[in-house]
């Protein structure tokens, strides 16, 4: 199979942090993700993931939220509906890396965020117009 997506670069757009936890708290996380992709005439285009993760019971006491762009570029032959998948894939281990690194170095267990199966969702689909 050709390679249909190259990942150029990322960076961090939006980082939001809050852990008001004392010490050794037990918090039960919720996550919710999405992903969104821009396409440029040129053949390039820009994946944004959000990831928010918290506490269940009490969001003003542990937030985590984290906008992450992807700049790719891929084969114009492809369909939309495969490169916003493959886009996804290769930029969730950059959000999933970044989470744990800021929790780490926050001083608290690392958060890792569990994985996605984005394929097996309807929300990734395109109608026609697309």
């Amino acid at each position: 199979m050709p390679n249909n997506v190259t990942f150029r670069a990322f960076k961090a757009k939006e980082i939001q942090f809050v852990n008001k936890h004392e010490n050794g708290a037990r918090i039960e996380f919720e996550n919710k993700y999405s992903y969104n992709v821009k396409y440029s005439p040129n053949n390039t285009c820009i994946g944004e993931f959000t990831v928010e993760v918290y506490d269940k019971a009490d969001k003003d006491k542990f937030y985590i939220k984290a906008v992450i762009l992807g700049i790719f570029n891929y084969n114009p032959e492809i369909k939309k509906e495969l490169l916003h998948v493959q886009t996804y894939k290769e930029l969730f281990p950059y959000a999933r890396t970044m989470i744990s690194s800021l929790t780490v170095n926050a001083g608290i267990p690392p958060v890792i965020l569990p994985n996605f199966d984005i394929e097996s969702q309807s929300i990734y689909k395109f109608g026609k117009n697309c």
